[in-house]
Formats: C-alpha cells, sequence, structure tokens
C-alpha cells in the first residue's frame, strides 16, 4: 500500500517525503493517525539476534537497519524504521511464534507473569546525514490464564504474528491485567509520542503548515 506524497512546498521549509520501512498493516494504520502522506516498503532485513544480545539492543538495532536499508534507496526522504522484542520476567527472549503451539507456549509462560515489550524507533534520512533512534518499554501484566481460555483466544485471534502472541489493540487485551509506559502506541508496534518529538527535531513537526495540512502552500 502506497499513499502520494506530498510536493515541494514554495514557501517555508521543505517537507520531505515520509517512508515507513515496514509491511506490518499495525504499523501502516498507526502512522496512518497522524494523517501524513507515506509511502511503505518492505525492507530484507536479518532479523536474527546476536549472540548474547539483549532484547532492547536487538530491538533498537533492527529498526535502525531497516531504516538504512530503505534510506539507500531513497536518500531524499525521512525513512521510519520500527522493531519489537518482548521479554518474560527481564531475562527470556521471546519473539512472534508464527504456529498455534509456538503462541500456547508463549502465553503458558505468560500467565500471571510480567512480560516487557521493547519497541525501538530509527528516523532516518541518507541526504542529510539524520539517524536517531529511540527506545520505548512497556511492562505488561498478564493474568491468570488456564488452556481453555489460551485455546478460546487463538481460535478468534490467531496472534501467530505478534511478539508474545497477543494483540493488545484487539481481543488480546482479555488477556491482560495491566500496562505501564509512557506511549499506548508503543505496545502496538510504532511509537507515535516519540516519532512525532524525532520529527520535530528534524524540523519536520507533524502540525507544521505544509506536512499533511491541506490549508498550507505548495
Amino acid at each position: 500500500m502506497s499513499h502520494p506524497l506530498p510536493s515541494r512546498m514554495q514557501h517555508g521549509p521543505v517537507r520531505r517525503p515520509l517512508v515507513l520501512a515496514s509491511a506490518s498493516p499495525y504499523r501502516r494504520e498507526l502512522l496512518g493517525r497522524l494523517g501524513l502522506p507515506f509511502e511503505t516498503f518492505a525492507p530484507q532485513v536479518d532479523e536474527t539476534a546476536l549472540p548474547g544480545e539483549a532484547a532492547p539492543a536487538l530491538a533498537l538495532r533492527l529498526s535502525l537497519a531497516k531504516a538504512q536499508a530503505l534510506a539507500v534507496r531513497r536518500p531524499e526522504a525521512l525513512v521510519i524504521g520500527s522493531d519489537q522484542t518482548a521479554t518474560i520476567d527481564g531475562s527470556t527472549l521471546i519473539g512472534k511464534p508464527g504456529t498455534h503451539r509456538a503462541a500456547l507456549e508463549q502465553l503458558r509462560a505468560a500467565s500471571g507473569r510480567s512480560v516487557r515489550f521493547h519497541t525501538g524507533l530509527a528516523l532516518v534520512c541518507a541526504a542529510t546525514g539524520l539517524c536517531r533512534t529511540e527506545i520505548v518499554e512497556t511492562r505488561v501484566r498478564f493474568r491468570r490464564l488456564d488452556d481453555a481460555t489460551l485455546e478460546a483466544y487463538l481460535a478468534r485471534e490467531p496472534a501467530y504474528d505478534c511478539a508474545g502472541s497477543a494483540k493488545v489493540e484487539g481481543l488480546g487485551i482479555a488477556l491482560l491485567e495491566s500496562v505501564e509506559g509512557p506511549d499506548p502506541t508503543a505496545l502496538v508496534g510504532l511509537p507515535l509520542i516519540a516519532l512525532t518529538g524525532l520529527l520535530a527535531a528534524a524540523g519536520q513537526p507533524v502540525l507544521g503548515a505544509g506536512f499533511g495540512d491541506p490549508g498550507a502552500p505548495a
């Protein structure tokens, strides 16, 4: 899916094209909330963790790698990269389950325990040398869940493409006891509070004239 890019402004700062380095429908929907024109491309990045690599470092490294991979192809654009990892009780790294069996095992392990989600974010522009990153942590406490409840959940919402196997933006919210973090959108996969801050620091404020503003001069 792609969106038309804005034309170069005749007045005020140049508004650079915005590119989301992700094929995730969740990140695409989140970025769409800002009302900005953007394109999406899926970068080819090896997501294997390095030996001994901590979950936050992995999320940040992959976010930057995704953004840099597309920045080479679109040097004039602002490229957004994001990735998410999760750990149970701050130690065991868990990723996307991929299968029903793996999802069930993840949810059994999370039952009654704390899971920390680490959402990395990168904003890169090859033409200007811009490279900014942030990591946002969200702590999620799962309810105590029996197998019947977990099977019922996965039958209705097979969250095999989500780290931790629970879609908080959907029915997965019923599995949770509490959520603590600075940005509710980070848990879904793209921390918009952090992103709007990075865009503003890069001279491209979301509410600035010309960036998603139909009344601005073009």
